[in-house]
């Protein structure tokens, strides 16, 4: 049966059992209920075509991919052939449920974990105490009975990967898992059956032959065990998108043509529609406000824990949650096109992505596995030439120990684990990373090349200074010219009105309006005569702005936009309007500087103004201005070549090429969508303190990684010989096969641990 959507309250149902039908335009539509039927027949024509835009398609193929291995893509379940793990739907969920590999190996553990306990009575007890809980020859048949199960139902997903990575010529852990335990098992199981096939110098007191269920048992329990708990770090790693997903409330309250609302489900929220935000409730989708004004916590988003004041026309984000006001919104961008949507899928890629460190773990493990094999061979063959009787039980026990501690569990998980709880904890500070690439490229940065505009200031003017003459009150000031503004186009007259709007001020209707481009405008407000513009204006109605040179001057070499005001032909002040610098980036340039970053500026405005902010903010080591988008990749280029290491920050189209030169680009998430395609990370609130918490997330990140490969190449470096006998000339030491398996489950364990620990890292100071 087909699955569709209701074009009203938007709940799927059964397009072929319900009855509940209407026809539009020669299309018949299917809805849940008939109360559904009669708002249809209800709405304008307009509504209903976009209500019906929004009537999801059949959903495509899911895709699996490999957590390890991001290149093997799968149309449905499976494990990977490379590194055998099971695959994962590429893209997240936030109704996933457990994972079924999980549940599955956690029955197989249990039923194994009890097994192997008899198993070890068996043989161990007899060997430890001397004491035989049953005769000899009925003890090899028990353990085989016990062993069974375990090898052949528990151990199972094992030995299938194993072949696979043999068919496929790509080894891995679970080569050596099916070769160790299966040489182990099978050996048992012939010499329980037909232990006449041996020969003499093979058996032991009693002319009994040796057995080793337990080590092919116990084995796997121990890699069970290990398997287990690398899931469930697995799954903890996702936490961080299913925390991102399930901010994005379930349902939406819509408000129709009429007035009337209603709560209907997420994806029958249409582009245009407007919608309720009650206090306390999630901001559905992405919007702006119509009308209502709150305080709105972006802090999951945005890792900025104040609250953010909206008011009519300021931009909403889905997920951000409402303060103690209503607002009323209209819906601007739903489902994949909402900011929280793509924050989702940018951090599902980059767990994925994998660092250019992890070429060293895939070179190695390119010749690690046929490495141990011929190491375990070797050990047999010199254990059973040379080795203390009975020597063919001990050089079987110590090639099998070979095999299992070997497993390149540690050495996969190393760099993975670290990169996907790395790029969530940086999710949650407000730091995306778009790939593994950027973040190690971040922490090897010596350079921080950033554009001046909507980086280090806001990137819109904005009302600073009114300043008046005598006579003159600010207030007055400001209302006179906010009247003439409302009819000009320029720039800076939107500064002049919000300013004016933020003060509480009314302004009267302006008369006679006239614009003298290159100069300024003039108008009648209240039957004065106001002129607002520059000195050439002045001069032209003859009013001398003499008193007013100076300090119109030192504006300007603080890099503020100066225009001077005139009523009824005298000079009556001037008003400053300027690019503020944003709060943050005086204190984020000097966190930056602490890390050991060189600051350099790159600005298309003039060498004045560029340096004012400088001075300003402090801490810049260079400054370049007046720069074209080209001048801007070129100077990242130019440093590249004398050897730096650059990341450059922008927000701007203009950007994008430097962006794309530099060793990582860093877009801020308040720029377009160009400059965020050309960057390497995006810092979602357009706030520098995020790039200093990105260059702590990156520095931690890589620590942990290179301490994850050190520990893998020193377990294996160390645990290797041991497992081949090494220490037993010198101190009669034996590593048994179950000892190794618990090393190599201990050993994923603490990789695995270790990595966790960048969830509580701090990147805040």
């Amino acid at each position: 049966m087909s699955m569709v959507r209701d074009p009203v309250c938007g709940m799927t149902i059964d397009a072929a059992a319900t009855p509940h039908r209407a026809d539009y335009n020669g299309q018949t539509y299917q809805f849940c209920s008939a109360g559904c039927r009669s708002k249809f027949a209800a709405l304008p024509a307009k509504y209903v075509n976009a209500k019906l835009a929004q009537v999801p398609s059949p959903a495509p193929a899911s895709v699996w991919t490999c957590p390890m291995h991001a290149e093997i893509r799968r149309p449905g379940p499976g494990s990977c052939p490379i590194c055998g793990m099971a695959l994962e739907p590429a893209e997240p969920s936030a109704d996933e449920g457990p994972s079924a590999e999980l549940a599955d190996f956690t029955r197989r553990l249990w039923v194994s974990a009890v097994l192997a306990v008899p198993i070890l009575l068996l043989s161990m007890g007899a060997e430890m105490t001397g004491l035989h809980l049953v005769p000899k020859l009925w003890s090899s048949w028990m353990q085989l009975a016990l062993t069974a199960p375990i090898v052949l139902w528990a151990g199972l997903p094992f030995f299938q990967r194993g072949w696979a990575s043999l068919e496929s010529r790509r080894f891995n852990m679970f080569t050596l898992i099916a070769v160790g335990v299966g040489a182990a098992f099978l050996y048992s199981l012939v010499a329980t059956v037909v232990p006449g096939a041996f020969p003499a110098s093979i058996r032991v007191h009693g002319g009994t032959v040796p057995v080793y269920y337990e080590a092919a048992g116990v084995v796997v329990a121990l890699v069970l065990l290990g398997q287990v708990l690398e899931l469930r770090a697995r799954a903890a790693t996702g936490r961080a998108i299913r925390a991102l997903l399930n901010l994005a409330p379930k349902t939406a309250r819509r408000i129709a043509a009429d007035g009337a609302e209603s709560d209907v489900l997420l994806g029958a929220v249409a582009t245009g529609d407007h919608l309720r935000v009650r206090p306390g409730e999630a901001i559905p989708v992405d919007g702006v406000v119509l009308a209502g004004r709150s305080s709105v916590d972006e802090s999951m988003l945005t890792g900025e824990p104040a609250p953010v004041p909206k008011a009519p026309g300021a931009a909403l984000t889905g997920g951000a949650v409402n303060g103690t006001g209503s607002l009323i919104m209209e819906a601007k961008a739903i489902g994949s096109e909402t900011m929280l949507a793509r924050i989702v899928s940018m951090v599902a890629e980059a767990q994925r992505s994998r660092a250019p460190i992890q070429a060293v773990a895939d070179r190695i493990s390119a010749w690690f596995v046929p490495l141990v094999l011929f190491v375990a061979v070797l050990t047999f063959v010199v254990w059973n030439l040379i080795g203390p009787e009975p020597r063919f039980g001990h050089a079987l026990l110590n090639a099998i120990a070979v095999l299992i501690i070997a497993c390149p569990c540690a050495l996969g998980l190393a760099t993975p684990m670290s990169i996907m709880v790395g790029t969530g904890r940086g999710a949650k500070a407000g730091v995306l990373v778009k790939n593994a690439e950027a973040l190690q490229a971040l922490d090897s940065v010596d350079t921080l090349v950033m554009d001046k505009t909507g980086t280090l200031t806001e990137g819109k003017p904005k009302l600073v200074a009114v300043e008046p003459v005598q006579g003159f009150a600010s207030a007055e000031l400001l209302v006179l010219a906010a009247a003439v503004e409302a009819r000009s186009e320029h720039p800076l007259a939107a500064a002049i009105l919000a300013g004016a709007r933020e003060r509480g001020l009314a302004f009267e209707s302006v008369e006679n309006f006239d614009s003298q481009t290159g100069t300024g405008i003039s108008g009648t407000v209240g039957g004065r005569l106001v002129v607002v513009g520059n000195v050439a204006q002045m001069r032209h109605v003859g009013a001398s702005v003499d008193t007013l040179a100076l300090r119109a001057e030192q504006h300007r070499s603080d890099g503020a936009g100066v225009i001077l005001i005139a009523v009824d032909g005298r000079a009556a002040g001037l008003i400053v309007v300027a690019d503020p610098i944003k709060p943050s980036a005086r204190e984020a340039i000097a966190a930056l500087r602490a890390e050991g970053l060189r600051i350099v500026m790159l600005t298309g405005d003039g060498r004045g103004t560029a340096q004012a902010v400088a001075n300003a903010i402090g801490g810049i080591d260079e400054v370049h201005a007046d720069l074209r988008p080209a001048d801007k990749a070129g100077i990242v280029s130019e440093l590249k070549a004398k050897g730096a290491r650059v990341a450059m920050a922008g927000d701007g189209i203009n950007d994008a090429p430097a962006l794309a030169a530099a060793d990582v680009g860093v877009a801020m998430g308040t720029g377009t969508d160009v400059a965020i395609e050309s960057a390497g990370l995006t810092l979602t609130k357009g706030d520098l303190s995020a790039m200093v918490r990105a260059r702590r997330l990156a520095r931690a990140t890589m620590a942990n990684i290179r301490q994850n490969l050190f520990f893998s190449f020193l377990f294996n470096g160390v645990g290797i010989p041991i497992a081949a006998g090494v220490l037993y000339p010198i101190a009669g030491i034996l590593l048994s096969p179950m000892l190794a398996g618990a090393a190599m489950a201990l050993s994923s364990f603490i990789v695995v641990a270790n990595a966790l620990r960048l969830n509580n890292v701090r990147l805040e100071k």
